[in-house]
């Protein structure tokens, strides 16, 4: 039997791959670095001279959406002054990334610095590998009853009952007799 090593992460690898190889031919398309860090999936999203109260971020059916404004500087127009060059994008700009149901979409942070939108999307608690330890020769005894004279119905129950064989907790198999 083969072992096949677990990675949560592998669809989200997968996806994120797909914008690295993406060229961006819309300049007004959020130039973003993406990478995973521990536990953490990490958006960089250049933004500069963004006004911050612009930034609109929202999640709906797992699909994360940013959106920004940049607003186009004025200069005046006439026989002496107007434009000589303009390259550089204005107006409305927007993202949007599928999330995997296997991130915590109500825990995502984000951080606006220095032109730089950076967004993190942390794995669910489900989805991490959890660790089951296992304990040896260890029962819990049940309770049953709430006053005196269930607890001592239940203490006679059990003391003529004690050699009785525990319950399944599976189907049964059927008995074979010889």
């Amino acid at each position: 039997m083969a072992l096949v090593e677990y990675n949560p992460f592998r669809g989200l690898d997968r996806f994120f791959d797909q914008f690295a190889q993406m060229a961006s031919g819309d300049s007004r398309l959020m130039p973003m670095d993406l990478y995973r860090d521990g536990d953490d999936f990490v958006a960089r999203m250049d933004l500069p001279g963004v006004d911050p109260s612009s930034i609109d971020i929202d999640v709906h059916d797992n699909v994360l959406t940013v959106r920004a404004e940049r607003k186009a500087n004025d200069v005046k127009h006439d026989e002496h002054s107007g434009w000589v060059s303009r390259e550089r994008s204005y107006g409305s700009f927007a993202r949007q990334l599928s999330l995997d149901s296997s991130l915590d979409a109500s825990r995502i942070t984000a951080d606006y610095t220095d032109g730089e939108l950076v967004l993190t999307i942390p794995v669910a608690e489900e989805a991490k590998p959890q660790k089951i330890q296992v304990t040896q020769g260890q029962h819990r005894a049940v309770t049953v009853g709430t006053d005196e004279s269930d607890a001592s119905e239940q203490k006679a129950e059990t003391s003529t009952d004690a050699k009785a064989a525990p319950e399944p907790m599976g189907p049964s198999e059927p008995e074979h007799h010889n």
